[in-house]
């Protein structure tokens, strides 16, 4: 039988705290800890394994962009959702600059909370599996990204780690785009005009190493990003 999947729920409103306990508990069969204050749910986060976080912004002790913040110290992956009763842009903002994956404005429906749970857990299992595939076939190329080599015909062209990684998303998205805030975000860590002309130079590359299958292609998606064409 699957186990439960664990969230870490930092809210310091007691009477709202136990109202999403007890509904994600019920409905969305997870094991939830709550904690009153951001100190007690870095303890917590410390001492046990989670699968997400819902982190309450104004809490006592330790705020929850401090939490988030340390939180991301120790683990870099695990999905955080901020909830907070400001709606203002700059706190959303912050939120995403440090590191949450989603931000939910109080007062808001438990029914989408769960939604929102459901989509970002969907989304990083997703994410891990594509973790895992490292080995590609496009068109009459062998593409080993763990190795850094493409080879077509017994002839191995060595790639950089920017060429591998960038290759590696456009087979994750073969015949779809792959969007160019994607590449840059996941890549570079940054999606600005610079980072963005740095991009434009690996992807000349890349067309260059691909030219030995004439039905290979990597074309430019107006607007949108690009696209590694296989048959």
């Amino acid at each position: 039988m699957k186990k439960n999947q664990k969230i870490l729920l930092a809210e310091d409103d007691p009477n709202l705290g136990e109202l999403l306990k007890d509904y994600l508990e019920l409905k969305g069969k997870f094991e939830v800890t709550l904690c009153p204050d951001g100190l007690e749910a870095l303890d917590a986060f410390r001492k046990s394994t989670y699968d997400l976080c819902i982190l309450d912004v104004m809490m006592p002790k330790k705020d929850g962009f401090s939490l988030g913040k340390d939180i991301r110290k120790i683990d870099n992956t695990i999905p955080i959702i901020y909830a907070t009763a400001k709606g203002m842009m700059e706190d959303k903002t912050q939120a995403f600059e440090l590191g949450g994956d989603d931000y939910i404005t109080k007062p808001f429906r438990v029914e989408e909370l769960l939604l929102r749970i459901n989509a970002l857990l969907k989304r990083t299992s997703k994410d891990r599996e594509e973790e895992s595939i490292d080995k590609f076939e496009i068109g009459e190329y062998f593409f080993d990204y763990t190795g850094q080599t493409l080879t077509l015909k017994g002839q191995t062209q060595k790639l950089s780690t920017k060429e591998a990684e960038l290759l590696r998303l456009l087979c994750l998205k073969k015949n779809d785009v792959l969007t160019r805030e994607e590449a840059l975000v996941k890549i570079w860590h940054d999606d600005n005009y610079f980072t963005g002309r740095s991009m434009d130079v690996f992807l000349s590359k890349l067309r260059k190493y691909l030219k030995g299958d004439s039905n290979v292609e990597i074309v430019n998606v107006h607007g949108k990003g690009y696209k590694l064409l296989v048959p």
